[in-house]
């Protein structure tokens, strides 16, 4: 590079840049204890919920004339995915998805457009549809969770002291949402007896609406008195049971008391909202979210110390106990890959001081934490967070930021040995090589391009990896040309040492093999092919994998009953469930959740539906070893003592949530066809033995109780529809009809029948029923009571009847390589289906695809990068492809790598591998440089290439090592091993091609001859 020198330029100013090192270093140092800290990156969840409810509707009702114009109108987004419904009698829940790239910029704007799309079509809603609702905070996390237990208090006396604790956690500064888990809302129940009540011929709905006139808030008005207005205030307002109590009823010119009518009772809502306990015991939970770009670890602390505050003004009697506590996991993760980068920094200088000397080494190690302060500096403002994948993105840098280092002190070494002075020396490593340095680091960037810009929700979790990455490589070139001149001057001994000898053995010893190479060229040339084409073979024998499941030591255990069941019934199947749980040395704690899934408390979370039939155990264990064996007793228990019941043993993801591994969806226009076939794939899916217990999403009828009114004789005895409908509620469920008002909360006054007869099914032969003028009518008289089957539950999605088959893993294969195992009988099943009938692969493969397609599309723009800016430095077409001619070879020592160590090919390892195209290719390119310029300077063709492949082996073997034994730290890691093994196989074995096979096909494509 001619022209201006930056290392000339250091070597004059050196003041000014000692003082640009002491900043950068004291910036970096500030700035690392500000940046925020988390386990995982934050992705965007681009779903959103859609709800509405139709109270009386049947479930082909509410599909037909509420879900389907919901869904129908949203296929209008430009950005929609698909829509996938949920319905129920009288309820319909709608998720909205977008395209897996869909900018997160652009997420808010499009949930707007949702609710304006939505709320257009509300008039064309039937009457009493209630709704839309929308939620697109499906993503909260509410990283602490704490459990409020009580001994010897009610229900009500616990929910006090939560929403007391709940109040004094708001006012932490950096306290998010906070909602309280399993609180059952307080009710007023007026139980009457539907026989009674028509023996006395009353009409109960009178005595109601006198109740509702009664309780009425209603303004009353305000007296303008002179100077001064004076407000009225009416009295009749019901506010405890004994004011209800006390109500005499006038109906029909007669007076009763409303106690001798009804039984006034207050407890909890029948059935029981979602139910939450700790360790067994019941329990309300208090989930605290976080503000966004907060420290988490530090809230974690304030927290803690806020909580002292709190449990202290809690009575005897009430127990607090920490249910998840994310900023310690946090903390821990955070630790350990700090630990993980200090040893990858040792390890690094190891190689650096082994390898160059101690003085030469030191100008290395002092480029190490330089280029880090400066890194640190860019990630506090570019707002990128210490977590999972920019830690992991500093350790796959560190090898790769020491190489400019090394060659630009390796460069002034040699210049040394040459006899030239220090300055000269640094000098003349700019001018020799930054420019092929710059190509090998934009190159080396170019290839984590495609993680840069894949759009996917994969990709903007794994996004940091290219930022820090980048980052870090260009500050290191910058390092390498500003700072390690002037370091190399100041530390280098002034005169030539005998240093030179050990360059002077490896040469030796290494000289034979690349003339062998380079004599025997097509030979070499050919068998380099051959272990090429080998590794294509072996790529087969690499499962293919999405993300792996997470080490931490929680396991969940999901409980799908019948979907018919009742929440009642899921709570004694949990409680059996729980039993089992109690005084296992394996467990820390557990908390559990009835009638819906956990929160979000980690953000991969699959995050499940609150339904009647649903429970889900988070089970804290001790470690990984305690949480493995746990899974196997408690896999082993589901099956013998839960029979009929879906249990669902897993621990946490990494990565975007996927539920069940292996699913299939088959949709169709005819739900009892899609049924049928449902059950045909589904023995196929079966017969793989990998495949565990298959489960379906719906696919259950059930039976429901169908009346059917004579509606002439209904309108001659003054009965209606509507009338009996309302009765029928009132019986089983009860209906709100009015409300108390105590402290905080609103307390619904429900109306329903006794309990024996809520509960039986003759009740209504023999209900009765208030006819004109106050007549007992008998419901058999206008009307016959018979039984049907029903669909409780209709799944859809793109607005088709969508059943999906799921199922868990059972060995050590991937879901991938499982779904390519059962593919011909499937596609053979496909081939037979109807028309409009479809079946899709879902799971991690269908998500593994979303997160590898954006990838794919931005590979062409990655190798036009490369080629562009290796032209820039090369000016030939014929070096350009000998240069990359050595890239893809790397995957020889890929698929060994894997194969070796059993680790499958994931997304983070298919990243690793796209990167290692850089990665090579950038000492390809400044060996053939080398070539070029030992040749301008005189030397044969023959020997130009041998002694550019000697002048560079040191260094190239250098950065290798260092790259290499640099990721063995991150080796270890669930999440980093696919990608380090592929990473360090592909280092080596390039490593080796790049001083070998690249001078052989250098001579083989030039035809140059040996000299005699």
């Amino acid at each position: 590079m001619n022209g201006f020198n930056l290392s000339e330029w250091a070597l004059r100013h050196r003041s000014f840049v000692w003082y640009l090192m002491l900043a950068i270093v004291a910036a970096g140092a500030l700035s690392y204890t500000r940046l925020g800290r988390q386990e995982d990156p934050s992705f965007t969840i681009k779903s959103m919920i859609v709800s509405a409810s139709w109270p009386g509707a049947t479930v082909e009702e509410m599909t037909n004339q509420v879900t389907d114009r919901i869904e129908r109108k949203l296929q209008e987004l430009g950005a929609l995915d698909f829509t996938r419904s949920y319905t129920t009698a009288g309820q319909t829940t709608v998720y909205v998805n977008l395209k897996d790239d869909t900018p997160s910029r652009d997420i808010r704007d499009i949930w707007v457009q949702v609710r304006n799309k939505v709320n257009d079509i509300k008039s064309d809603f039937p009457a009493n549809v209630q709704g839309p609702f929308f939620n697109d905070q499906f993503g909260d996390v509410f990283g602490n969770i704490y459990a409020l237990t009580a001994d010897g208090l009610s229900f009500r006396q616990l929910r006090d002291y939560a929403e007391q604790a709940r109040a004094q956690i708001l006012k932490l500064p950096s306290a998010g949402k906070v909602e309280l888990l399993g609180v059952q809302d307080e009710v007023v129940h007026l139980n009457f007896s539907t026989r009674h009540i028509a023996g006395l011929g009353i009409d109960q709905q009178a005595v109601l609406t006198s109740l509702q006139q009664q309780n009425a808030v209603a303004p009353s008005g305000i007296v303008q008195a002179g100077p001064e207005t004076v407000s009225l205030r009416v009295s009749g307002r019901f506010t405890s049971v004994e004011s209800l109590r006390a109500v005499n009823i006038r109906v029909n010119d007669r007076f009763f008391r409303l106690t001798d009518v009804a039984t006034i009772t207050r407890g909890y809502v029948d059935p029981p909202q979602p139910m939450f306990r700790f360790n067994g015991q019941p329990a309300i939970g208090i989930a605290i979210g976080m503000k966004a770009d907060s420290n988490l670890i530090q809230f974690g602390k304030d927290l803690r110390l806020h909580m002292t505050g709190v449990v202290a003004d809690l009575p005897i009697g009430v127990g607090v106990h920490l249910v998840s506590n994310q900023p310690a996991v946090v903390e821990e993760a955070i630790g350990g890959f700090t630990r993980a980068l200090f040893e990858a920094v040792a390890i690094v200088l190891v190689v650096s001081f082994l390898s160059l000397g101690l003085r030469a080494g030191l100008v290395v190690a002092i480029a190490i934490p330089l280029v880090l302060a400066a890194t640190f500096v860019f990630m506090a403002y570019s707002g990128i967070i210490l977590q999972r994948i920019s830690l992991g993105a500093l350790i796959i840098a560190l090898g790769l930021l020491v190489d400019d280092a090394m060659i630009s002190v390796e460069m002034m070494v040699a210049r040394r040995e040459a006899g030239d002075s220090l300055e000269r020396s640094a000098t003349f490593a700019y001018s020799s090589t930054a420019f092929p340095m710059l190509t090998g680091t934009l190159v080396t960037v170019a290839g984590f391009v495609p993680i840069g810009l894949n759009g996917s929700s994969a990709g903007e979790y794994t996004f940091t990896l290219f930022a820090v990455i980048a980052a870090a490589l260009l500050i290191s070139w910058a390092v390498a040309v500003l700072f390690a001149p002037l370091l190399g001057v100041a530390l280098l001994p002034r005169t030539a040492t005998s240093e030179k000898e050990r360059p002077s053995r490896l040469k030796a010893r290494f000289q034979p093999l690349v003339l062998l190479a380079m004599r025997w060229r097509w030979l070499t040339v050919a068998l380099t092919l051959v272990l090429f084409a080998l590794s294509f073979v072996g790529l087969g024998y690499v499962q293919n994998q999405f993300f792996p499941a997470a080490d931490r030591p929680e396991l969940l255990v999901d409980m799908t009953l019948l979907q018919s069941s009742s929440i009642a019934q899921t709570k004694i199947e949990m409680d059996r469930l729980e039993k089992t749980l109690v005084g296992d040395p394996d467990i820390v704690r557990w908390s559990s959740y009835v009638g819906q899934g956990a929160v979000r408390f980690y953000l991969p979370l699959d995050e499940q539906l609150a339904n009647p039939f649903f429970g889900q155990v988070v089970i804290v264990t001790r470690d990984f070893d305690a949480r493995q064996r746990l899974a196997a007793r408690l896999k082993k228990l589901l099956r013998e003592e839960f029979v009929g019941i879906d249990g669902f043993v897993h621990p946490l993801d990494l990565g975007p949530p996927v539920g069940r591994p292996i699913q299939y969806r088959l949709s169709g226009p005819d739900i009892q066809t899609v049924r049928g076939l449902a059950l045909k794939l589904a023995e196929i899916v079966g017969s793989n033995a990998h495949v565990g217990g298959i489960v379906y999403d719906w696919n259950e009828p059930s039976m429901v109780l169908r009346i059917d009114v004579d509606q002439n004789r209904a309108r001659q005895l003054g009965v209606s529809s509507q009338d009996i409908a309302t009765m029928l509620n009132n019986v089983v469920g009860g209906s709100a009809i009015t409300q108390m008002y105590d402290s905080i909360y609103l307390i619904n006054i429900v109306a329903r029948a006794d309990r024996a007869e809520r509960v039986s099914i003759e009740t209504f032969q023999a209900l009765q029923l208030a006819g004109r003028d106050g007549q007992p009518v008998p419901l058999p008289a206008i009307a016959t009571v018979q039984y049907q089957i029903e669909q409780p539950i209709v799944w859809r999605r793109d607005r088709q009847p969508t059943i999906t088959l799921q199922a868990a893993m059972v060995g050590d294969l991937q879901p991938a390589t499982v779904v390519h195992q059962l593919k011909p009988a499937v596609e053979k099943f496909m081939a037979n289906l109807p028309a409009d009938y479809s079946i899709a692969v879902g799971g991690t493969v269908e998500e593994s695809g979303k997160g590898e397609r954006p990838i794919a599309e931005v590979v062409p723009l990655m190798l036009f990068l490369m080629a562009t800016v290796l032209m820039i430095q090369l000016q030939s077409f014929q070096k350009l492809f000998l240069v990359v001619s050595v890239a893809p070879l790397g995957l020889i020592g890929v698929v060994a790598a894997l194969l070796l160590t059993g680790q499958p090919l994931g997304f983070v390892a298919i990243l690793g591998v796209l990167a290692l195209i850089g990665i090579i290719i950038r000492n390809t390119v400044i060996l053939v440089t080398q070539i070029d310029a030992f040749h301008a300077e005189g030397l044969a063709p023959w020997n130009a290439v041998v002694e550019s492949t000697l002048h560079r082996t040191r260094p190239i073997l250098l950065t290798a090592a260092a790259a290499s034994l640099g990721m063995i730290p991150i080796a270890r890691e669930v999440f980093w091993g696919p990608m380090a093994f592929a990473m360090i196989g592909g280092i080596v074995v390039a490593t080796l091609l790049t001083l070998l096979f690249l001078p052989a096909l250098y001579v083989a494509w030039y035809r140059i001859k040996e000299p005699a």
